[in-house]
């Protein structure tokens, strides 16, 4: 299995992107998606996430900007960012939890996609 991050780069305070990160291989079936951000010096926090059913969950920091979405079909979630600010710079990780016959139920990670917002 493998989950491939894109869509990162660099925007002003007030721009908008998209993130996308796609799962790859023998899936058979995925759980709830997320995404993470860690900037430099900090830990690793969690930004939104989204259950199979489309119950969404977003940080307070994010709130009213950030939106996750989910296409099951391609085993696919996004993450669509308005109105940013520079303290949303950091690596973006996508995390989805994943049933293979191989491994059953666990945890995956992409490998980050860097987002940098500043003027």
């Amino acid at each position: 299995v493998q989950l491939q991050a894109s869509g990162g780069g660099l925007v002003q305070p007030g721009g908008s992107l998209r993130l996308s990160c796609a799962g790859s291989g023998p899936i058979n079936s995925i759980n709830t998606w997320a995404w993470y951000r860690q900037a430099p010096g900090k830990q690793r926090e969690l930004v939104a996430d989204i259950t199979w059913g489309g119950s969404t969950n977003y940080s307070a920091s994010v709130k009213g900007r950030f939106t996750i979405s989910r296409d099951n079909a391609k085993n696919t979630v996004y993450l669509q960012m308005n109105s940013l600010k520079p303290e949303d710079t950091a690596v973006y990780y996508c995390n989805a939890e994943i049933y293979t016959s191989l491994t059953g139920w666990r945890y995956w990670w992409g490998q980050g996609t860097q987002v940098t917002v500043s003027s």
